[in-house]
């Protein structure tokens, strides 16, 4: 029996140790790197941004600067910081036209009798508002058992005789309007009818062109005598 040596048996030993290392290293494949992380889920998208528009503040109305007196009897002014305020002015009511109620009754209690009605000037009456935003005037107070309490300004001359009746007398004019250029409004022409014990009531035409006439201002007189 051959006895081996001990380098000999030291260089199989290492060379066994080598053979299974590599042996180990073909078994032991890589693995495959593990699969990606899920993504985050998406943020959401921001939310549109409405810009809000601050709402106007109502101004305070303007005040006066204070006077204040002194010892010796002066007046003297005394300075107010300006403010960011609305005149006093601006802020007036705005006058409204009395119009007719359902009744066609208009308010005429700052009216002054009518004794003679040729001398009845404009302006002189309550100003009103009637049908289809006719402005008009209504001058004197009503008789007893007036029929023109029943009439509304901007009625026709039709619709007029139908609640009223015939006049007593009636007749035609024309105004300064119908002689100013290329002016096409209204009132260049007037009819006019009178009725005895009642009063007179006054028609202005349309504007344009066309032929009719709209009632515009009524005259209240209990002493009418019917006749232009």
């Amino acid at each position: 029996m051959k006895i081996m040596n001990g380098n000999s048996l030291s260089s199989r030993l290492f060379a066994a140790a080598m053979i299974l290392g590599l042996a180990a290293c073909n078994t032991n494949q890589s693995k495959p790197e593990a699969e990606t992380a899920p993504l985050k889920a998406a943020s959401k998208a921001p939310e549109p941004v409405v810009e809000s528009k601050p709402v106007p503040e109502s101004k305070p109305v303007c005040k006066e600067e204070g006077k204040s007196k002194t010892k010796g009897g002066k007046t003297k002014s005394k300075a107010v910081a300006p403010l960011d305020c609305v005149p006093a002015s601006a802020t007036a009511a705005t006058p409204v036209v009395p119009s007719a109620s359902a009744a066609g009754h208009y308010d005429l209690s700052k009216n002054k009798p009518v004794t003679d009605s040729t001398k009845v000037e404009a302006g002189q009456g309550t100003q009103v508002k009637g049908l289809n935003d006719w402005q008009g005037e209504i001058s004197g107070l009503p008789a007893a058992n007036s029929r023109f309490t029943r009439l509304k300004i901007g009625m026709s001359q039709q619709q007029v005789t139908d609640i009223v009746g015939q006049p007593t007398d009636q007749g035609a004019y024309v105004t300064g309007k119908a002689f100013i250029p290329f002016y096409f409004g209204s009132d260049k022409t007037r009819w006019e009818m009178t009725y005895k014990g009642q009063g007179r009531l006054i028609f202005s035409n349309q504007a344009g062109f066309g032929s009719g006439h709209y009632l515009t201002w009524i005259i209240h007189n209990a002493n009418e005598s019917g006749y232009r």
